[in-house]
Order: C-alpha cells, then structure tokens, then sequence
C-alpha cells in the first residue's frame, strides 16, 4: 500500500523510536524509505551570518547516515535526503520533500508535549498536519516504549 514512505528525523531519541515503525511499513509494502533530515539554521545576526541551531549537527548526520545503511542492509531501500531552513521551517520542506518524491506517507517522531507546550515553543509533527500532501504517521515516544 505505501511504497514510498518519508521518515522525517532530527537525529533525536523520538525519532529513533519511529523509525523502526517507519522501516516496518515499508518492508511490509515492499516499499523504499527516504530519510529527510533538514538542517536549521539561526536567523541572521548583526554580521549577517547564520548558525546551526544544533550545535551537534556533524554527529547528528553521522548517526541518520548509520541508519540509513542499517536500513537498506534490513532490506528496505534507503536513502537520505538533506535540506536547509531557517527556524522554523523544517515542516514546509518535509513537505516539499514528500510532494516533491511522491510520497505516499510521511512518518514522524513526537516528543509528547502537551497541547500548550506544542503551541509554545511550536511542533513539525502539529504543523505537518496542515500541510502534508500525503497521509502523516505520527507516532509518541511512548507508544515505542
């Protein structure tokens, strides 16, 4: 049924517990994922440059890179895909990346804030949901524990 499944990640432990659901998914449509992993960067200071907002980005990619082989040694085609955004915009280019792959899902960690804690300090996954081109898998950190 999804034979060409998204995996947004940021390298954290959230989206660590999805992807084992994102990798069965695909295995079971007989399908390929694309890992999408989107670099954001700090709005520009005073001297005009712009920073990583993870200071760890070097060994966050190594880390997405391992599992993208570890992936494809399982049997599912893997492959990663980064982009670059500013605060803010992971969510419009997961999107774009889906759209732009055609996508049949995309599937996504959540770190489980509460309704108010999303709003506040704001959430790919909630803003995903208004914008996704394709069905969007979000699945709780405590649903993997």
């Amino acid at each position: 049924m999804f034979k060409k499944i998204v995996f947004a990640t940021d390298g954290s432990d959230t989206a660590d517990h999805a992807l084992g659901f994102a990798q069965k998914l695909a295995a079971e449509g007989g399908g390929e994922l694309l890992f999408v992993h989107c670099e954001e960067f700090t709005m520009p200071g005073k001297g005009g440059g712009r920073l990583p907002v993870a200071a760890n980005e070097e060994d966050l990619l190594a880390k997405i890179e391992r599992q993208v082989a570890e992936a494809s040694q399982q049997g599912v085609p893997a492959r990663l895909q980064m982009e670059k955004a500013s605060v803010g915009g992971a969510a419009h280019v997961i999107a774009d990346a889906a759209r732009n792959a055609q996508a049949d899902a995309i599937v996504v960690g959540t770190r489980g804030h509460t309704p108010l804690a999303g709003l506040l300090v704001g959430s790919v996954t909630h803003r995903l949901l208004h914008i996704t081109p394709c069905p969007l898998f979000a699945v709780p950190a405590r649903a993997a524990q």
